[in-house]
């Protein structure tokens, strides 16, 4: 029994909870990548819905809760995708959304939020000074506070995607390793909980970026290590402070957390356009730059990886992927 916040009977019951819209998304095994790899390699494709990412799987269980408790608005600091699921969820339940994010996130994400019907705030700083905003709006308005790996209904949302991979519900065959993106953590101590209680012989690795190491070296060190800066073009996954009840989770479900380099995520988003036919945001091609840089380590195997997000912007991929 592994001792987590997570639960899997609520983990199941979130299924019914969230719009089938963001279920049972495509998973299937790519065969001019995994000839390129030298593994086999199966995708699940999260960016296969309307805010293009994982996230709406956590927001939309913490949007129905709120709506069960009459509870009226919500703030929460983004990246970008979280904020446009939040804004997704939110609208569809009559809630009031505020987004917090960093003047540097991308223009098609903050963007999308504004079209989602959030209202936007924005601060000249990172993902860690967002937050710090939104916790002085929640406590002035007095709404709740969405925190994304910390709020456990964002993690079991994420873990309904481990339900989905430990079903193969879309045909795929099955596979030893998953690869998922590391940033604050809830999808991966979601997928990796589910899995390793399920599935307790796929090995669960976890990919930061080099630019953005501090889960990772808080995984390896058991202990939670802080960053000054991050230097990464994988936006998504570039926290400074990792949430000592998330790591707390992830010491018990991940086998291995790796780094690796930004030309690797470079070279993951290409080959996933080019074999793959996937546009994806730097985030979902961790995956991907963990195999290039550890070809060994996973010669031969069948290795699913999570592509989590598709929002991107567009001037920017086309100068990382003509580069």
């Amino acid at each position: 029994m592994l001792t987590t916040r997570l639960d899997l009977a609520r983990i199941r019951a979130a299924r019914r909870e969230i719009d089938p819209v963001f279920l049972d998304t495509p998973l299937y095994q790519c065969d001019a990548l995994g000839r390129e790899l030298g593994c086999t390699v199966s995708i699940k494709l999260e960016t296969a819905n309307p805010v293009r990412s994982f996230k709406a799987r956590g927001t939309e269980l913490v949007a129905g809760l709120l709506t069960d408790q009459g509870r009226t608005a919500a703030v929460c600091a983004s990246a970008g995708n979280l904020g446009q699921a939040l804004g997704w969820s939110g609208r569809r339940r009559g809630l009031d959304v505020t987004v917090v994010a960093s003047r540097r996130a991308p223009a098609a994400k903050l963007e999308r939020i504004r079209a989602l019907g959030a209202e936007l705030e924005l601060v000249d700083g990172d993902f860690e000074l967002a937050r710090e905003r939104a916790v002085s709006i929640a406590r002035r308005r007095g709404v709740r506070l969405v925190e994304d790996s910390l709020d456990i209904e964002t993690c079991e949302g994420a873990a309904t995607i481990g339900l989905e991979l430990a079903s193969g519900a879309s045909g795929a065959s099955s596979f030893d390793v998953v690869l998922i993106a590391l940033g604050g953590g809830a999808m991966a101590t979601g997928v990796g909980y589910v899995l390793k209680t399920l599935s307790p012989d796929v090995e669960v690795i976890c990919v930061q970026p080099l630019g953005a190491p501090a889960m990772t070296r808080s995984w390896h060190q058991r202990r939670v290590v802080t960053t000054d800066s991050t230097d990464t073009i994988a936006d998504g996954v570039a926290g400074r402070y990792p949430i000592p009840a998330v790591l707390d989770d992830l010491l018990t479900v991940a086998d291995d957390a790796v780094l690796v380099h930004e030309a690797s995520i470079v070279t993951g988003m290409r080959m996933l356009l080019e074999r793959a036919g996937l546009v994806v945001e730097p985030s979902a091609a961790l995956g991907v730059a963990a195999i290039l840089e550890d070809r060994d380590r996973f010669a031969g195997r069948h290795v699913t990886t999570i592509i989590c997000g598709g929002n991107v912007d567009l001037d920017a991929y086309h100068r990382w992927v003509r580069a």
